[in-house]
């Protein structure tokens, strides 16, 4: 049965901001279909009581929580799955103190033999990336659109990220991806709900 299901926004957070709880409630509010806690920070008292106040927002809306690099937290907290990259630990890790119905996705970067093996080792989703320039991450390796098209054979959701906005949305939605995961273009808005409410419309 799949984890993680439908299409949307996959609103990523910005690390520490003053606002955190008050933002995510404007970006669940314009139809953020998940939302991905990402603090890279070692503040742990802080970033495990933001992270119980942003179970509570997400349930309230019936999005699912996830927790970026951060088993140990997502077992704290009771998150719905949590996100892996190429250091952190593995999926088997990540089932075996998560559950079965914990959603694990990995960062496959551009790479279509990373997300086969991964797919295979259990991932519920496969994130790629970055397709545009990305303030985020401005040195991060681009990623080309036929690698979604490779993907799609292995029959899991695939999320994109990196630079992406309500005018090169529609490009991967085209593509085949399911969840376009967005921080800045979402986070660094004025209008937090407005710009998740005009990315989510892409779908329609």
């Amino acid at each position: 049965m799949a984890r993680l299901e439908g299409r949307g926004v996959y609103a990523i957070t910005d690390g520490p901001r003053t606002n955190l709880i008050a933002a995510v409630e404007a970006a669940l509010a314009g139809g953020a279909a998940v939302l991905q806690y990402r603090d890279k920070t070692r503040d742990t008292t802080r970033r495990a009581d933001e992270a119980r106040a942003l179970r509570v927002a997400c349930k309230r809306h019936a999005v699912p929580l996830i927790i970026n690099d951060d088993i140990d937290l997502a077992m704290a907290i009771g998150a719905d799955g949590v996100h892996l990259g190429a250091e952190d630990s593995g999926i088997v890790e990540a089932r075996q103190r998560l559950g079965e119905a914990a959603i694990i996705g990995v960062s496959c970067y551009a790479s279509i033999e990373r997300a086969r093996q991964l797919a295979a080792a259990g991932a519920d989703y496969l994130a790629f990336g970055a397709f545009f320039a990305s303030t985020t991450k401005p040195l991060a390796a681009r990623a080309a659109f036929p690698v979604l098209r490779d993907a799609r054979t292995l029959g899991l959701p695939l999320v994109a990220i990196g630079g992406i906005n309500a005018d090169n949305a529609p490009l991967l939605i085209d593509a085949g991806v399911d969840y376009l995961a967005v921080i800045a273009s979402v986070f660094g808005a004025s209008d937090i709900e407005s710009a998740t409410r005009a990315l989510a419309s892409c779908f329609t």
